[in-house]
């Protein structure tokens, strides 16, 4: 067959068994591989879709700019659609992806703008702003927005639905994918629904991201959102795209553990693909071990290739150097809570108190940093060293408040976080925070992950 261009080239991917990663599991497990769209990332489903939507609805027209907010799949989709359909491109993406997706975005023409990860999605500076900002100053531009574009959800219940069904002859009876802008997980899973009503879906979520406890309890908990550094899964947000109706279980996979699992495929199933694969793979594989049946048929979707993550999960020294690649089994962060015996008080500054207050705390208490607070809720952070340092270059600061002296506050890490994941992240940081299930919070330093390992 000949094509008229790569775009006719989208879809009808193939679906593979597990044969090693689920010998223990019982009934059988699929996964459907994207890397085989011309992009090498099921995004290219909905990206074409939102193109061709946006031409019928007039919003994008000859010679325009299409802009978008991406994690590097989607830009990729966009940026082949607009290279066969004539329009340029230009992508906002936050720090944290890999080099390779922004270069691969570079390589197809299309303008990439690198915003900082740790900040709010309002934030004049976060890829969603800085991403809506450019569509307002340039002329015959098109935002997609993939979260509350709806053509992400009608591209795979169009597609991606039809195929998993027609694959497993109308068999398959669990369906498993990774949840971020959530077209893949809930276009997919409201086709396989209408088909069968009894089709059990299984979302991926990861530490960090706001949508687990959002299903299960209704509320959106900003206590629930911190950093993490698996791409193109879970959020901040609640994107128009996720239709919890259509997703009845949430399982969290972490950082490590999505990693190890992506590296896993790899080696014992030849599937060199992302890192989000890993975590849908885990995740599901984990829930599958205590509820699937013999005679049932889970499919889970993988959704891009292992190239975007060459200098990451693939790469021996950042996957050490990020406490990935032991395999001893370490304490967490809820062990090190767990041995306090409930006698723990945080130690903390008001935003509003003085330099001078704050530094006679951190004496009285014999602590070198400690979070600052407002109304409640952490805001920023002191370290002794750096604070001496501007005293020192400005001796007035001691009467200055801490609001004027306080650097960013110290990161949020998961309860189950392992010593070996926290001492990466104290390596390259200042001290951690957690909370415990009571929503207390905990600080974690140096000094305790060390009294940990010693245990």
């Amino acid at each position: 067959m000949i094509y008229n261009s790569i775009i006719e080239t989208i879809g009808n991917t193939p679906m593979i068994r597990l044969n090693k990663l689920a010998k223990d599991i019982q009934g059988e497990v699929l996964v459907k591989v994207e890397y085989f769209n011309p992009g090498n990332s099921m995004k290219d489903r909905m990206a074409i879709k939102m193109v061709e939507d946006a031409e019928k609805a007039g919003l994008l027209k000859p010679g325009g700019t299409i802009i978008e907010g991406t994690s590097g799949n989607t830009g990729m989709g966009l940026a082949l659609a607009a290279v066969a359909k004539g329009y340029k491109c230009i992508f906002t993406m936050a720090d944290k992806q890999s080099k390779e997706k922004i270069d691969i975005l570079k390589a197809v023409g299309a303008e990439v703008i690198v915003c900082p990860t740790n900040v709010s999605p309002e934030d004049p500076r976060s890829y969603y702003s800085v991403a809506r900002k450019l569509n307002a100053d340039i002329p015959n531009s098109f935002y997609p927005n993939q979260y509350d574009n709806m053509s992400n959800t009608a591209a795979h219940y169009e597609t991606t639905g039809p195929e998993i069904w027609n694959d497993t002859d109308g068999k398959i009876t669990h369906y498993a994918a990774g949840v971020g802008t959530g077209g893949s997980m809930c276009g997919t899973a409201m086709y396989l629904k209408e088909q069968n009503p009894n089709v059990v879906t299984v979302g991926i979520d990861t530490y960090g991201s706001v949508f687990k406890k959002y299903k299960e309890t209704g509320i959106f908990d900003e206590k629930e959102v911190y950093p993490y550094l698996t791409e193109g899964i879970g959020e901040d947000i609640l994107p128009k795209n996720v239709n919890f109706d259509m997703i009845d279980h949430f399982v969290k996979v972490t950082d490590k553990d999505a990693a190890v699992m992506t590296r896993r495929l790899a080696k014992e199933e030849g599937l060199f693909v992302g890192w989000s694969c890993g975590s849908a793979v885990h995740g599901a594989l984990e829930w599958a071990k205590e509820n699937l049946e013999e005679g049932d048929q889970m499919v889970i979707i993988l959704p891009d290739h292992g190239t975007r993550y060459l200098g990451k999960v693939y790469n021996d020294e950042w996957m050490r150097n990020h406490g990935f690649l032991e395999n001893r089994t370490y304490s967490t962060a809820r062990d090190i809570i767990a041995q306090r015996n409930g006698s723990y008080t945080l130690v903390s500054t008001q935003k509003s108190d003085s330099v001078k207050e704050a530094i006679g705390l951190m004496n009285k208490t014999s602590v070198s940093q400690i979070p600052v607070l407002e109304n409640g809720e952490v805001v920023g952070s002191l370290t002794d060293n750096k604070l001496l340092a501007r005293i020192i270059e400005n001796p007035t600061l001691k009467d200055a408040h801490v609001s004027d002296v306080m650097e960013d506050s110290m990161k949020f890490v998961a309860l189950d976080s392992t010593l070996d994941v926290l001492s990466s992240m104290v390596e390259k940081e200042k001290a951690v925070l957690v909370r415990d299930a009571t929503n207390q919070v905990h600080i974690i330093t140096k000094h305790d992950i060390l009294e940990a390992f010693t245990k």
